[in-house]
C-alpha cells in the first residue's frame, strides 16, 4: 500500500495541473455513477441503468441539471445525498475540496497543490492561495446556509418538517452551484413555486452570487460594495452580468409575455442555473433562441457556472466597439492586455465548434426531433445550464453519450482538454509576416 501511495505521489508531481483536474473530474463522475447504482440509492421498486446513472453523475459533477430520470421520485435520501455531494464537489472543484480537506486535517499545502488551486479557481497568482481557499469554503457555507434557512418556510408549507429541511438544503446547494437539480419529484422543477416571491428571490440571489465568481464575491466584500474601488475584473463581471440579466428579461417579456418576475427568473437561470418556473418546451422559437444566447455566454470566470463566460463576451463586445470608435481595447479607464482578444476568440470558437459538432450528431441520431430543441439541448449541456425543452429522457443511448461528453467538455473546458496531452515548448523560430484579406 505504501508503495502504491509513493507511486501515485510521484506520478502526480510529474503531471500538469490541468490534466490532474480533468482526470479528477472523470474519476469523481465514475465514482458517483457507481454509488447511484447501489440498491440503497434508489426508491423501493425502482432501478437505474448504468448509462442513466452515468448521465446523472456527469450532470451533477458538471453542475448541469439535465436529467433522464426524475431525481425526487427515483432516488432515495441516500441517492439524493450522493447527488448533492457530487454537485458540491463539482461546483467548487476537485482541487478546492481536496485542499480544503488538507487544511482541516492540518496538512501543509505544497507548490503542486497551490498550482492546482490556481488552475481550478482561474486566478493569476499563487500568492495567498491558502487564505483564498478558506474564504471560498467559508463563503460557500454562509451562502448555502442562508439560502437553506430562507427556503425552509416555503417548503414547510407543503412538506413535513424533516423533508422540508432536506429540500431546503438540497435546493440551496443546487442553486449556489448553478446545478439546476430539484428533489421535489414530478419533473416540474420549480414550476409549482412560480408565484412564490420569497423562493424566487432566494434562488435568484444564490444563483447570481454563485455565478459571478469567488474572486468577485471576495472583492466586493473587501471594497464594502463601493464600485469605484473594485478591481477591473469585478467591474467587468458585474456590469456584464447586469446587462445580460436586464437584456434577457426584456427580450423574454417581449417574445413570450411571461410576466416580469418569471421573465427575470428565466433570464437568470439561463445563465447556467437550470431551474425553471415555466414549461421551457412551451416557449416560442424566439424565446428559445434568447435562452440559447444567454446559456452560451453563461456565468463568470472562477464561478460555479459554465459557458464561454461573461468576461469573454465582454472582451468580444469591446473589440466590436473598438473597431467603430477607433479606441484601444479596454474600459473603465483600463486597457486590456494584448492577448485578451485572442484568448476570448479562441474560447468562443471552440465553444461554437463543440455546439456545432454535438448538434450535428444529435440531428443525425434524432431525425424525428425538431432542430431548435436539439440545438437547445446541446447548448444547455455545453454551458452546463441544465435547461431542457423536455426531450432529454426520450433521447436514445447514443444521444445521451453525446450529451455526457458535451457536459464534461463544458465543465473542464474545450481549450483545456485539447491541451491536456500536449506539452510542446514554444518554438523559437519565427516566419516572415505577411497579411491576408479578412472580411
Amino acid at each position: 500500500m505504501q508503495y502504491i501511495r509513493t507511486w501515485i505521489a510521484r506520478f502526480l508531481k510529474t503531471q500538469p495541473p490541468t490534466r490532474i483536474i480533468a482526470v479528477g473530474f472523470a474519476l469523481l463522475i465514475l465514482s458517483g455513477a457507481a454509488l447511484l447504482m447501489l440498491p440503497a440509492a434508489v426508491q423501493p421498486g425502482r432501478n437505474i441503468t448504468p448509462l442513466n446513472a452515468l448521465f446523472t453523475a456527469t450532470s451533477a459533477v458538471c453542475v448541469t441539471g439535465l436529467v433522464v430520470v426524475d431525481t425526487g421520485s427515483t432516488f432515495s435520501l441516500f441517492g439524493q445525498v450522493v447527488i448533492a455531494l457530487l454537485i458540491q464537489i463539482g461546483g467548487l472543484g476537485v482541487a478546492s475540496i481536496g485542499m480544503g480537506l488538507a487544511l482541516v486535517t492540518g496538512r501543509r499545502i505544497g507548490l503542486k497543490g497551490r498550482s492546482l488551486m490556481r488552475e481550478a479557481l482561474n486566478v493569476e497568482s499563487l500568492e495567498g492561495m491558502v487564505r483564498l481557499v478558506r474564504n471560498v469554503l467559508l463563503t460557500t457555507l454562509l451562502c448555502e446556509g442562508a439560502g437553506a434557512v430562507l427556503s425552509f418556510p416555503v417548503f414547510a408549507r407543503d412538506y413535513m418538517p424533516l423533508q422540508a429541511v432536506w429540500l431546503s438544503i438540497f435546493h440551496a446547494v443546487a442553486s449556489f452551484n448553478n446545478a439546476g437539480f430539484d428533489a421535489l419529484g414530478g419533473g416540474t422543477s420549480l414550476m409549482p413555486y412560480r408565484d412564490s416571491v420569497l423562493l424566487n428571490l432566494v434562488t435568484d440571489a444564490l444563483v447570481i452570487v454563485g455565478g459571478i465568481g469567488f474572486m468577485v464575491i471576495l472583492d466586493i466584500g473587501h471594497c464594502r460594495g463601493r464600485f469605484r474601488k473594485m478591481s477591473f475584473h469585478t467591474k467587468v463581471v458585474l456590469t456584464t452580468t447586469a446587462a445580460l440579466l436586464i437584456g434577457g428579461t426584456v427580450l423574454l417579456q417581449l417574445t413570450d409575455h411571461l410576466g416580469w418576475m418569471t421573465a427575470f427568473f428565466q433570464s437568470m437561470t439561463a445563465r447556467t442555473a437550470g431551474f425553471a418556473t415555466v414549461d421551457i418546451g412551451s416557449l416560442s422559437s424566439a424565446g428559445l433562441l434568447v435562452l440559447v444566447g444567454l446559456m452560451f455566454i453563461g456565468a463568470s470566470p472562477g464561478s460555479t457556472g459554465g459557458g464561454i463566460k461573461t468576461a469573454t463576451f465582454f472582451v468580444l463586445m469591446q473589440q466590436v466597439r473598438t473597431i467603430f470608435s477607433k479606441r484601444r481595447l479596454g474600459a473603465f479607464h483600463r486597457r486590456l492586455p494584448d492577448g485578451s482578444l485572442a484568448k476570448a476568440a479562441t474560447i468562443t470558437l471552440m465553444g461554437l465548434l463543440v455546439v456545432f459538432s454535438g448538434t450535428l450528431l444529435l440531428c443525425m441520431l434524432e431525425p424525428q426531433t425538431d432542430f431548435m430543441r436539439l440545438l437547445f439541448e446541446q447548448v444547455s449541456a455545453y454551458s452546463t445550464a441544465g435547461l431542457s425543452t423536455g426531450i432529454t429522457a426520450g433521447l436514445c443511448a447514443a444521444s445521451r453519450w453525446v450529451l455526457i461528453f458535451t457536459m464534461f467538455i463544458g465543465r473542464v473546458g474545450a481549450v483545456t482538454l485539447l491541451s491536456l496531452w500536449i506539452e510542446r515548448p514554444e518554438p523559437s523560430a519565427r516566419f516572415t509576416e505577411e497579411a491576408i484579406t479578412i472580411g
